[in-house]
């Protein structure tokens, strides 16, 4: 059964002429409303477009590394609005002429990416002889090159000792014909140069292996000096080269739009051949399976019979099937889909809590951030932006949640008289020199947080009472009316019966609340207790269930309803957080710097306040909904309706924005 906002769902099987199969494919995914799933007849021929698929992987691979070797080498100045802006529209006709680029854009692509693995070879290269240079450091008072071994009547030892020795000590180690200069030392090590006559070199080699002397091993025919000349020459070379590469990368960056197109149109031809391994075959037809949301049914099987021969049937899905969930909502109740889909999509038997929950939503949120100048801000931001900006639908979306949010903020400020905390007070004290009192439409918070609490728990009660009140209809919708009926009046009547006595602690309460409260919760008690361990078949059994039933009741919807304080301690935050900066602003005691003082402290206060408690408004009305109000009637686990569509991360078809 179907709910409220949860599109009903058909299955959809296509027979068409295989001469007609690309052309419909296409017109599928232009309209993506179908999701195909693979058809499974051991009977039809099936197509193997593997290769296909990882050619075209391969090259929007290259291409998406070229865009990424721009965005590193020559990344795209961008404002702050822009990063808001959606997809590079394009109609049809240009998509056709840059596709005959194509060739030309992947040369471009090829182009980018080997300037960049040579940047990477140079940058390791010079990375190399960095190193080199560091080694050479401590050999620079060497004279002789770093690979000499010997002349005519002489040995040359150069290396190193893994201990610090002097010169004194060398030369008592080593026999007579020998002279030996220490080039560094450090605590760790001494690097040497020895010569020695050829007649005591095997003696000499053989003293220096009982100190574990390590040969330097390097085949320069240079001294250091002479090499670190070199190295450097080198390494000022690759530099040349590196800025060659980076310079011709940013004159290839002009081809930036070109290459978004080619990551763009890869991926649509990959997504279009990988629908084709969902597709069966005979010799001269396509078969062709998946699912539709009804409401597209009729249309799309209109456009495609009145184009091509095609025999389409639809049939609803059976009752163990896994079918896809798509929402769609009004425009009150469609800027929160996002916060339903952020818990999880409605499964089989759930309803979409989408309208349930999105006036309190709005309201909640209002309540927690309450301050009507924020709510201002918030309302005009996202209106500009709506306006201005080219943006995606999900932000859209976003967008318009936050200025139905900003304008149940505008609301609730007013009722609470905060704008910009007590700022209009404030300035007409300081400033004029009157006293203005009191400007809230209802009462300010900050005099009177009981009553704020009292109704942040009315509201909560309301909040809760709805889902337990969507659970009643969902059981009653299936048949189990009895189950309905003893599952939620008696909670009803305990919740409603104890509000009046439970009230009565914080403020004064009517005496014939009182005697009706102790009734209605009397009943319920009765009811939870006689009726709750129904489903046991022993009379114990029933009888300890329904006292279970009772303490569950009571503990959790106590924990409940005092989860809505909430609504209580982050309106009086923002409240007195906007007080404390206004008061900071006007401490001077000059008129003109308490001016400026405030305009500074005003701008930059408001704004961390604004931003913080917008976080905090924004978590907690999300987990009131969840944990609170889902928690009554909702499962979730539904499957999101993925249809075969245009995906695309640069451009939209501008037909298809309209359309849509």
């Amino acid at each position: 059964m179907q709910y409220m906002a949860k599109l009903k769902m058909q299955k959809i099987e296509l027979v068409a002429l295989l001469t007609d199969s690309k052309k419909i494919v296409e017109l599928l995914q232009r309209r993506g409303v179908v999701e195909l799933s693979d058809c499974t007849d051991s009977s039809l021929v099936k197509t193997n477009v593997t290769s296909i698929i990882a050619e075209f992987e391969k090259f929007r691979n290259l291409v998406t590394q070229a865009l990424d070797v721009l965005d590193t080498h020559a990344p795209e100045k961008k404002s702050l609005l822009d990063s808001f802006s959606g997809k590079m529209e394009i109609d049809k006709h240009d998509f056709g002429k840059e596709t005959l680029k194509l060739e030309k854009i992947m040369q471009c692509a090829s182009e980018i990416t080997r300037c960049s693995r040579s940047i990477s070879e140079y940058e390791a290269s010079i990375t190399q002889i960095g190193v080199r240079l560091d080694n050479l450091g401590q050999w620079m008072n060497l004279d002789f090159p770093l690979n000499f071994r010997e002349t005519t009547s002489t040995t040359g030892f150069i290396g190193s000792m893994p201990e610090n020795i002097s010169e004194e000590k060398l030369s008592e180690l080593l026999p007579k014909l020998c002279c030996a200069e220490i080039i560094s030392a450090s605590k760790e090590q001494t690097n040497l140069f020895i010569l020695c006559h050829k007649d005591v070199s095997d003696e000499v080699q053989e003293t220096l292996r009982i100190h574990a002397f390590v040969p330097l091993s390097e085949p320069e025919k240079l001294t250091p000096a002479q090499l670190k000349a070199q190295l450097k020459q080198e390494a000022d070379q690759l530099r040349q080269k590196i800025s060659q590469c980076t310079k011709k990368i940013r004159e290839l960056s002009a081809q930036r739009r070109q290459l978004e197109f080619a990551a763009d149109y890869l991926l649509m031809r990959k997504d279009k051949y990988e629908a084709l391994n969902a597709l069966a075959f005979t010799r001269s037809t396509f078969i062709l399976t998946g699912y539709i949301p009804e409401k597209y049914a009729k249309a799309m099987e209109q456009e495609i019979t009145a184009k091509y021969s095609a025999a389409i049937r639809f049939s609803e899905p059976s009752e163990d099937e896994e079918v896809p969930v798509l929402l769609e909502n009004g425009r009150f109740s469609n800027p929160v889909e996002g916060i339903t889909e952020m818990y999880a999509l409605p499964g089989k038997k759930d309803v979409d809590p989408t309208p349930v929950m999105a006036f309190f939503y709005y309201l909640f949120f209002g309540m927690m951030l309450s301050d009507a100048g924020y709510g201002l801000i918030m309302v005009i931001g996202t209106m500009l932006a709506l306006k201005k900006l080219r943006l995606e639908k999900s932000m859209q979306k976003t967008l318009v949640m936050f200025r139905n949010c900003g304008i149940s903020t505008v609301i609730f400020g007013a009722l609470f008289g905060s704008w910009f905390g007590d700022i209009i007070p404030v300035v007409a004290r300081e400033f004029f020199g009157k006293e203005i009192g009191s400007i809230a439409l209802w009462f300010e918070p900050l005099d009177n947080p009981i009553k704020l609490l009292l109704y942040s728990f009315a509201l909560g009660i309301a909040h809760l009472f709805l889902g337990i009140g969507v659970s009643f209809k969902m059981r009653w919708d299936e048949g189990k009316k009895l189950d309905a009926f003893l599952d939620t009046v008696p909670v009803y009547l305990t919740i409603l019966g104890v509000c009046p006595l439970a009230a009565g602690i914080l403020t004064d309460v009517p005496a014939i609340l009182g005697e009706i409260g102790k009734y209605a919760a009397a009943v319920g008690v009765v009811l939870l207790v006689l009726t709750a361990g129904r489903s046991s078949k022993s009379i114990f059994g029933k009888f300890f269930g329904g006292l279970y039933a009772l303490y569950n009741t009571a503990t959790g919807y106590l924990s409940d309803i005092l989860s809505y304080s909430r609504l209580l301690a982050l309106g009086l935050a923002t409240g007195s957080i906007a007080g404390v900066i206004n008061l900071i602003g006007t401490m001077p005691e000059n008129t003109v710097v308490k001016a400026i003082m405030l305009i500074v402290v005003f701008v930059v206060g408001h704004t961390a306040n604004l931003a913080i408690n917008l976080l905090g408004a924004y978590v907690h009305t999300d987990r009131l909904q969840f944990v609170e109000l889902f928690s009554k009637f909702y499962e979730g686990g539904g499957r999101a309706f993925q249809p075969f569509q245009v995906k695309t991360n640069y451009i939209q078809f501008k037909e298809e924005s309209n359309h849509e």
